[in-house]
């Protein structure tokens, strides 16, 4: 059995919120409201939801890139969220994020090449005169070309910008890399190959990711596990084949049946299921369930009583649902194939 890598226990997110004369705080916005979950070492988890579900505000909490409000992530043994800025510093050379936006997160004064040397510079990594050679092993390891080494990168399009950014979280050899919706801003064209390139990195080096997408068909095909998010809670975690034949969350099963099936002439047509009303905001979220208020199955005991993640009945090992009534929604509604 694989070892246990991360293991995140109760994480909240909260962003205050500002009023008043003297500014003080009147509110909170709870992105991310008691999250658990574990990551093993060697797999990819992915997280998705819709926009404003908190999942990038969790990537970004573990990280430790904003201060989670409350909750431990414990890293390898050790608890960042107890860690010192030094301690932390250590830390993070085996921890990395690839971000979504490749236009935003390279430095444009700089040379590719400077950009993979200064993270091994501030980490100490390798000697000065062995910094350029690794960096231009990298770059050929993401399919870019050793002669672009010194090129800015307004020269790179947005893939390649993208392979730039993924060769730079491989720079300090990390154990768990958190992707953030890598894909998201590239052509469709090349979402694929970038997704290709990820799954062939994580065999040559052994690496780890946490994968978050809004995009069922992306994370698809390139996870072990999966979980689903809204409005600051984790609503179902399920292995690939559980979640996408056997789903038992009603909202995961709305997001299911979003996803465009091919060739829908072919008698592959899927019910979809349209949600009424809009997100709750998470300033003040419902009471209970935060799902009760678009859900077709809501009850009395779910505007009241916030359902826990539990496994039963007929689901796989290892397949938890957030709903007080999973075992009476018919099984298999989910199936999408």
């Amino acid at each position: 059995m694989s070892k246990e890598l991360l293991k995140v226990e109760g994480l909240k997110l909260y962003y205050p919120i500002k009023g008043g004369v003297f500014g003080q705080t009147v509110n909170h916005v709870k992105a991310v409201d008691g999250i658990s979950f574990t990551v093993n070492e060697g797999e990819t988890v992915s997280l998705v939801g819709e926009s404003g579900c908190g999942k990038s505000s969790a990537g970004r909490a573990i990280l430790r890139l904003e201060e989670p409000t409350a909750g431990s992530v414990v890293f390898d043994g050790k608890d960042l969220v107890t860690l010192s800025k030094s301690e932390m510093r250590k830390v993070r050379k085996d921890l990395q994020i690839i971000f979504q936006d490749p236009y935003a997160s390279i430095n444009p004064r700089q040379t590719i090449v400077k950009v993979l040397e200064e993270a091994m510079q501030i980490q100490n990594i390798l000697p000065r005169e062995e910094r350029r050679a690794r960096a231009i092993e990298l770059l050929e390891k993401v399919g870019l070309a050793a002669y672009q080494a010194d090129r800015f990168p307004h020269e790179f399009s947005g893939g390649q910008r993208q392979r730039v950014g993924i060769a730079r979280a491989l720079s300090l050899n990390p154990k768990l890399i958190i992707c953030d919706e890598p894909v998201s801003a590239l052509d469709v064209s090349i979402r694929a190959q970038v997704l290709n390139l990820l799954k062939k990195l994580q065999k040559e080096f052994k690496l780890t990711y946490l994968f978050i997408s809004h995009d069922l068909g992306v994370v698809r095909h390139i996870s072990d596990r999966i979980m689903v998010m809204y409005l600051g809670h984790i609503v179902e975690i399920a292995d690939k084949v559980s979640l996408f034949e056997n789903s038992r969350h009603p909202y995961t099963r709305a997001l299911l049946s979003a996803i465009p099936v091919p060739n829908p002439e072919k008698g592959r047509q899927r019910q979809r299921i349209i949600l009424k009303g809009d997100v709750p905001s998470p300033i003040n979220p419902p009471a209970g369930c935060r799902f009760h208020t678009r859900c077709l199955y809501v009850k009395d005991r779910c505007r009241e009583e916030i359902p826990e993640l539990r496994g039963g009945g007929h689901l796989a090992n290892g397949h938890l649902v957030a709903c007080h009534y999973f075992e009476e929604i018919e099984a298999g509604g989910g199936k999408t194939v």
